[in-house]
């Protein structure tokens, strides 16, 4: 059987198959909305929930903390449950 180390990205290297995936990607800045595959996949996680935009964050933390803030404003406080993730997980985000 063989081993596959999955500690880190640092540990693996991509094959000349990956490499050449990677070169030939269509690529843009999605920070100007310019990357097609981060334009899809949120138009994709849009359609698929049934709204009218999706939006891809880098944690689940993020998306916890914008979808509180989406409600509450600065110096605003929430309401949880002693078990909530966000209180237990987050730091309360």
């Amino acid at each position: 059987m063989a081993k596959i180390d999955l500690r880190s990205d640092t540990v693996t290297k991509p094959t000349d198959e990956m490499r050449r995936a990677m070169a030939e990607a269509e690529v843009g800045d999605d920070v100007y909305g310019e990357d097609p595959s981060i334009n899809e996949l949120q138009e994709r996680a849009a359609a698929l929930m049934g709204k009218e935009a999706g939006l891809l964050t880098a944690s689940g933390t993020m998306s916890n903390l914008l979808a509180t803030l989406s409600f509450c404003h600065h110096g605003d406080e929430i309401l949880m449950g002693d078990q909530a993730h966000m209180f237990w997980n987050e730091g309360g985000g």
